[in-house]
């Protein structure tokens, strides 16, 4: 038979269960808050387990919550736009809505006869038949107490005196012997003539002091009238601020910890281009390649790829903490993408062990999820060498910084169509420049210029990418 004890913790078990806290989580790698961009549950909706209750932006990306468990929906913690610290609670679940709220047994209400019911704790479950305490007499009939004379009182005085004590609770008899005051002294307010806290507090409060005497306030010159031929400054119309927050604020410190941390270095090389964009030409009506998306950006990467595999020393990392340079033996090929939230990179697993379908449809995958908002944090780390198109919005070149643990990003310019001298004779020939950035920490010039060189020949002859793997 339990004690009444456990009986009393299992209640307070099923009750604490009841109303589930669903906390903010970690959506990345050790990011500390996140803003709730829109909710998609309101209070008093059903949820199921599985089910997305709101959007969230971290400092790398939008993010997707569902709810881990059914139920349906007690209280939002936080509106719309507020950013909240990973932890803490954003969402209650009332997980049993269905169960009846614990009601306090009505006077009278015992156990049925034959069923042992707990008592109190510490005295177990008694076997012997219940047993009535006799009844106390009530106050109203019970007998005066003799009472001795006090000065000029009777007897009947006296015991009017000893039983209007003043009516009042034990906290409120407290606040007044704590703050010295007498209770018969004090003017109840209460119902049936019971004082409250606040007849104790009026009772120690002071007598309001007399007004002081009115001082004449000197009256402001007016203001002088503003010049009509004046220019007149509307603050709000001429700027907009926004704050600076989520991938935006991520992205700006990453840069300056990476323009101020690794010592950059940038080469530049134009390449013709020409037989690059007649082979995109040839892969768009290929079979094997149907449905993929081939642009000049897909074999751009395989290129890079490729160069990679022959300078492998390019593909590192440079470790502060523990004085080591890391090699790694996979390339993460990181795509900067431009979204509505601002610059973000993800990257694609292990791209040097894919073929080109493959890198096809995860490079289309990449840039698809990203214009969505949709990238997860997991695809925007880990990545060792970055690739980013600045020809898509018509400029030529361009000096970019790395990524943060990262040694070298490739910057791919428009591809224009150029005089060019090609076999002794000048032609108008489709013409690009490459810009490689790298940490001068990790490669030196001659490694960097290797690579560089590496990616333009297999541009300006394709057909390196077979001979040259």
């Amino acid at each position: 038979m339990p004690s009444i004890t456990s009986c009393r913790s299992e209640a307070r078990v099923v009750t604490v269960q009841r109303f589930r806290e669903f906390k903010m989580p970690d959506v990345g790698e050790g990011l500390t808050d996140a803003e709730i961009l829109k909710w998609y549950v309101a209070p008093g909706d059903t949820v199921t387990d599985g089910q997305i209750v709101c959007e969230v932006e971290t400092a790398k990306a939008a993010v997707e919550l569902p709810i881990p468990y059914d139920g349906v929906v007690h209280e939002l913690r936080f509106t719309e736009g507020t950013t909240v610290d990973v932890g803490t609670p954003i969402i209650s679940v009332d997980t049993a809505p269905a169960a009846p709220p614990e009601q306090p047994a009505a006077p009278g209400d015992g156990p049925s006869s034959g069923e042992r019911q707990p008592v109190l704790v510490g005295y177990g479950v008694s076997d012997e038949p219940a047993r009535r305490r006799t009844r106390k007499p009530e106050a109203a009939t019970a007998t005066a107490p003799t009472l001795p004379l006090n000065g000029h009182a009777t007897p009947a005085e006296q015991l009017t005196k000893q039983w209007a004590k003043p009516l009042a609770t034990p906290p409120v008899r407290k606040l007044a012997k704590d703050l010295g005051i007498d209770l018969a002294a004090v003017v109840p307010t209460g119902p049936d003539g019971v004082i409250t806290r606040a007849d104790v507090h009026a009772a120690v409060a002071p007598a309001p002091a007399e007004p002081p005497a009115a001082v004449p306030v000197p009256v402001p010159a007016p203001a002088p009238a503003p010049d009509p031929t004046a220019p007149v400054r509307g603050d709000a119309a001429r700027e907009t601020r926004t704050p600076i927050k989520g991938v935006r604020k991520a992205t700006a410190a990453a840069m300056v910890g990476s323009a101020f941390t690794a010592p950059h270095v940038t080469e530049f090389v134009t390449v013709d281009v020409t037989r690059t964009m007649r082979l995109v030409e040839e892969l768009r009506a290929d079979k094997e390649m149907a449905g993929a998306r081939v642009n000049p950006l897909l074999l751009i990467a395989r290129a890079l790829l490729v160069a990679i595999r022959r300078n492998p020393e390019i593909n590192a990392a440079w470790d502060e903490q523990n004085q080591e340079i890391v090699l790694k033996h996979y390339v993460n090929l990181g795509i900067a993408a431009a979204t509505p939230r601002g610059l973000i990179v993800p990257n694609i697993k292990d791209a040097d062990s894919k073929t080109l379908p493959q890198l096809a449809a995860a490079l289309a995958e990449l840039v698809g999820t990203a214009r969505e908002g949709k990238t997860s944090p997991a695809a925007m780390s880990g990545g060792t060498v970055t690739l980013t198109n600045i020809g898509v919005f018509g400029v030529d070149t361009g000096t970019p910084i790395l990524n943060p643990g990262e040694s070298a990003i490739l910057a791919v310019g428009a591809i224009t169509l150029r005089p060019w001298v090609h076999k002794g004779k000048v032609k108008p020939r489709q013409v690009t420049t490459l810009a490689l950035s790298f940490d001068h920490r990790l490669v030196d010039g001659a490694l960097g210029s290797k690579v560089l060189a590496d990616v333009a020949a297999v541009l300006e002859q394709p057909k390196r990418l077979i001979t040259w793997t």
